[in-house]
């Protein structure tokens, strides 16, 4: 049975309550109405006054040195409210590939804003609609006399027009992957899309310019390893977010068949909708035990092993976001689709955040290829 620590517990009713005020449906509507990259007073509070963001960073860099089911309860919580803040590209997809990857000094400084709520930062990997992104680099690195030149294209990158920093792995002629690290104004070409969720927005990236050799920020070159380590968090971070965007749609769908009469009493109460609410409810409830089990076994357990956990998680939360923005507009009735209402939100989170870092069975390859030897072919 999953339980938390009284610690835990306080951060999770904490960061319930801040957002419950804060990232209300009022608040979504007016940053994705607006075109807005981001509510940027909420990521105000959240990076700077209440420190989210240092809860997985060591105390020596100025963390707290908390752990994944921490970071896990409040992906969960900002997944549930759709909260439009760069939360999970700068601490589940940015942060750890600084961990694993990046040079003493290059975590000293990067991991040490973030854990200030100094800087947002990202990734730009070259696909990251693929299980495994860092298999390809769209970009090229060649070396100058006072650093390096930088040439390539990444078509999609996850909260790029909002990050102070991007992080950018590239390939060098030897055929190393090394990563770099570009300010806002490093003369960089971002080009915002127009994407199907407006709670999450993506831009390409061009890149054609040098850059000092201290914008490298690896010791000597990015292994495969390195890159596992860190898709790893970034996957159980986006779990946790789709299983809190699954609560999220089901307590808006809840709230509405609570009130909305027909034959002169809520349909709450006929019994049809109480076994969909239901189930739903018990599929939730799978979920997050298996999502936290994975957070919980991070780190701690073989590394293969928490890796099949992290991907069954996200075979069951990338399902169940589906299954609940389906149902709440199912369950909305005639209004489920208008802009009006909030199912419509939940239901494009779940179609884009399924297509972030392998698609549901590419994850089922991987546990059957370790399962059975041969990708379960036999």
């Amino acid at each position: 049975m999953l339980e938390f620590t009284s610690d835990q517990q306080m951060i999770r009713e904490e960061a319930q309550r801040f957002l419950r005020e804060k990232s209300s449906s009022e608040a979504i509507r007016r940053v994705v109405d607006a075109g807005a990259s981001h509510d940027a007073e909420l990521w105000a509070s959240i990076s700077r006054e209440l420190g989210w963001c240092a809860m997985a960073i060591s105390e020596e860099l100025g963390g707290l040195g908390l752990g994944a089911i921490e970071v896990v309860i409040l992906m969960e919580l900002t997944g549930a409210r759709l909260a439009c803040v760069p939360f999970w590209s700068t601490v589940c997809l940015a942060a750890p590939l600084l961990q694993s990857a990046g040079s003493v000094a290059a975590k000293a400084k990067y991991l040490g804003a973030i854990a200030a709520g100094e800087m947002a930062v990202t990734v730009a990997y070259a696909d990251l609609s693929v299980a495994d992104p860092a298999a390809t680099v769209a970009v090229k690195a060649v070396r100058t006399d006072g650093g390096y030149r930088l040439d390539g294209k990444v078509a999609q990158v996850i909260d790029l027009e909002v990050a102070d920093v991007v992080l950018v792995p590239a390939a060098l002629e030897d055929g190393t992957t090394a990563l770099f690290a570009l300010s806002r104004n490093a003369g960089q070409a971002v080009t915002p899309l127009k994407v199907l969720d407006g709670t999450r927005p993506t831009a390409a990236l061009e890149l054609a310019l040098e850059v000092p050799a201290d914008s490298r920020i690896d010791d000597a070159g990015v292994s495969a390893d390195q890159f596992r380590q860190a898709l790893a968090f970034a996957n159980l971070g986006l779990a946790g977010e789709q299983l809190g965007a699954a609560q999220g749609a089901l307590d808006a769908t809840l709230a509405y068949v609570a009130e909305r009469v027909q034959f002169g009493r809520t349909i709450a109460s006929f019994q049809a909708i109480k076994h969909r609410c239901a189930e739903l409810v018990v599929d939730i409830a799978e979920t997050r035990s298996l999502v936290f089990g994975a957070a919980m076994g991070l780190g701690s357990s073989d590394a293969a092993e928490s890796a099949l956990e992290i991907a069954g998680a996200r075979v069951l939360a990338s399902d169940l976001q589906f299954r609940a923005a389906e149902e709440a507009i199912q369950l909305h009735g005639g209004v489920g689709f208008t802009w009006e209402y909030d199912p419509h939100l939940y239901f494009k989170r779940a179609q884009a955040s399924a297509a972030l870092l392998g698609a549901r069975e590419a994850h089922l390859d991987s546990i059957a290829a370790s399962v059975f030897g041969d990708g379960g072919a036999k």
